[in-house]
């Protein structure tokens, strides 16, 4: 009988065989804050899935902390080409350096304010409710930013207003969201996860 050789695994797919794993790409701090405040690998694959149906289509991720969605949204689904952005300095750096190590180039991360970007750099956009620690203080990652629920507001009603901009076909991927920042004419076009991460297409 012949035997079937099994395909090596490269040195960086190593780091996404778990999300335990891919923790350790960062220092203690931030490994620390992965269950509550990163995006699961098994979710980003399912969101990248989903927002790079076509090629080459610009993906931004709104509120990208360390880059965990991006990072394993490139890595699963290299056809597109991922955006982060994030309002802390030092998690932009944190992510740059994952990038970095691993060798991937269809990722870039921006340190800012969501609100400064030109929304029609984008086709589509995930959104793991980042607003949300303006609503429950206890869910902050660090002190380093305004927190108010005036802001959650804000935010959810810019990010609304973005979205209405955008064509018929823009794609969402939602987890963990309120769904305050979805305007009514995106529809869900799949779940996963409990409901937890939603797929919408906007008509």
């Amino acid at each position: 009988m012949l035997s079937v050789a099994t395909p090596a695994i490269s040195q960086t797919d190593k780091w996404f065989s778990s999300d335990e794993k891919f923790h350790l790409l960062y220092p203690a701090s931030i490994q620390s804050l992965a269950t509550k405040h990163w995006t699961p690998l098994n979710v980003a694959r399912k969101a990248a899935r989903f927002l790079a149906a076509e090629k080459n289509v610009r993906i931004l991720d709104i509120g990208s902390g360390v880059g965990k969605f991006c990072i394993g949204a490139a890595q699963s689904m290299p056809n597109a080409f991922y955006t982060g952005v994030e309002q802390r300095k030092k998690l932009v750096d944190h992510a740059k350096n994952a990038v970095n190590n691993l060798g991937l180039k269809n990722i870039d991360f921006i340190h800012g304010n969501f609100t400064q970007l030109n929304f029609k750099n984008y086709d589509h956009f995930y959104f793991y409710n980042s607003f949300y620690e303006n609503f429950d203080f206890s869910e902050k990652i660090d002190s380093s930013i305004t927190y108010s629920p005036e802001l959650y507001h804000y935010y959810s009603r810019y990010l609304l207003k973005q979205l209405e901009q955008k064509p018929a076909g823009t794609r969402l991927a939602t987890f963990h969201s309120l769904e305050d920042e979805v305007p009514e004419d995106f529809l869900v076009v799949g779940t996963e996860i409990d409901n937890t991460l939603k797929f919408w297409i906007k008509i």
